[in-house]
């Protein structure tokens, strides 16, 4: 019988608590990286087609599609641990998670099996997209839940410093690899090996999930939501959610853009060398690792408020012409600078963005609302940033081109979290 963690909890258990917790995450976003990284090979070996761009879009449209189910996960998945508790349902989430992983790294290649293949892959993103909708939502949710009092912003930002730490290590595996495959072994069998060390850490941090105590908060809660309760509540509140997940746009765009894409972008835009492109890659997720908590400890202190709107702010002022600098002088550094910008701006903005949606959701639904605002801003800008970064870039010939979309992105959420605010504000003097 699990009991709920005390308020008193030491350092050291709060710290295995957040070890446990973002386990599953670490997984997950190790896996999103990879097929984003490896979409060259993976386009060749399961999406054959007659020019290089046709293969690289079917791709990243496949990548994409993932975060279509996303919603879906976050309302029924959110639901669910809504309803049974965090710990069980995040056990769930990584079950169906691990499914879909194992999944694409067993599908043989088109010349194999044919249309199965790609089918196959498609079905397996779309069961990490569905699992992956409540994953960040109940991370965030258990972490803010266990928080110290004040402190709740520095404890949340650690659901995404965890899957800066998958970036690294996955980065880091792509580049061992590249040193010691020749390119036509790497194409051809080596970019699954990545994917299978994946599958290999599973059982671990299925172990890691199984001691997970269940938050006091939810523990003393008296009602819990059903189903039909759940969603006449987030429509209720469809406004906040929808406000939610345009705040949440600037993060999951930015975040897309300087890991998942950036080694793409490296290569075959930039025409840097993979070694560069994964490198760079590697050390942004090291900076975004240091930033994030930073963010979220700033937060605590100064509010969240600021901090969104000054880096949002930023972003919709540098971002152009930061890529444009990169674009017309395409070095190692040069992308190192730029990509180190703007994992600053998406390190602080994020941490303090993740404890704030968790403030702005109604308790009861807290898991499902947040879960459905990051899912729908993931589904409509993160997931598709490869894709829409590579057509702009085809349709405009512009190599900063990318940036158009971060703007939209900032502007998004500078706006919302404006009217966010402005809403809190006045429910308060309403209530005083």
């Amino acid at each position: 019988m699990h009991q709920p963690p005390s308020q008193t909890s030491s350092g050291k258990s709060r710290a295995g608590m957040v070890f446990r917790v973002t386990s599953g995450n670490f997984l997950e976003q190790f896996d999103f990286f990879l097929f984003g990284f490896y979409a060259t090979q993976i386009a060749s070996a399961f999406f054959p087609a007659g020019n290089e761009f046709a293969s690289l879009m079917m791709t990243f449209a496949v990548f994409g599609a993932g975060f279509l189910m996303r919603p879906l996960g976050a309302v029924l998945l959110g639901a669910y641990i809504d309803d049974v508790g965090r710990r069980r349902g995040l056990i769930v989430t990584l079950a169906i998670m691990a499914s879909g992983t194992l999944l694409i790294v067993l599908v043989p290649s088109y010349a194999t099996i044919g249309l199965w293949a790609p089918a196959l892959v498609l079905l397996g993103r779309l069961l990490q997209g569905f699992s992956a909708g409540a994953e960040m939502g109940g991370v965030s949710v258990y972490l803010a839940e266990m928080a110290t009092p004040g402190r709740k912003g520095f404890y949340a930002s650690w659901q995404s410093a965890s899957q800066q730490v998958a970036i690294v290590v996955a980065a880091a595996l792509g580049y061992g690899l590249n040193q010691w495959l020749a390119p036509a072994e790497l194409s051809a069998w080596g970019w699954r090996i990545p994917f299978a060390v994946g599958c290999l850490i599973i059982p671990f941090i299925f172990l890691l999930r199984r001691s997970l105590e269940e938050t006091a908060e939810f523990s003393t809660r008296k009602h819990r939501p059903t189903m039909k309760e759940v969603f006449a509540t987030l429509l209720g509140n469809a406004s906040v959610v929808i406000l939610g997940m345009l705040m949440v746009a600037m993060t999951t765009t930015a975040f897309y853009m300087i890991t998942v894409y950036a080694p793409t972008f490296g290569r075959s835009v930039l025409q840097l060398s993979t070694s560069d492109a994964l490198i760079v890659t590697l050390l942004v997720g090291v900076s975004n690792f240091f930033w994030l908590p930073i963010g979220g400890a700033l937060s605590d202190r100064l509010g969240r408020k600021p901090l969104l709107l000054a880096m949002s702010l930023l972003t919709l002022l540098t971002a152009y012409p930061a890529l444009s600098f990169l674009a017309q002088a395409p070095t190692f550094a040069h992308m190192l600078e730029v990509l180190l910008w703007f994992s600053f701006l998406y390190g602080i903005y994020n941490g303090a963005m993740i404890p704030a949606l968790t403030e702005m959701m109604p308790v009861e639904v807290r898991v499902a609302g947040f879960s459905l605002a990051y899912s729908l801003a993931t589904a409509i800008f993160g997931g598709f940033t490869p894709a829409v970064s590579t057509w702009l870039i085809h349709l405009t010939g512009d190599k900063a081109a990318p940036a158009y979309w971060m703007i939209f992105a900032a502007l998004c959420a500078f706006t919302a979290t404006l009217v966010l605010y402005r809403r809190l504000a006045t429910q308060s003097l309403a209530t005083a």
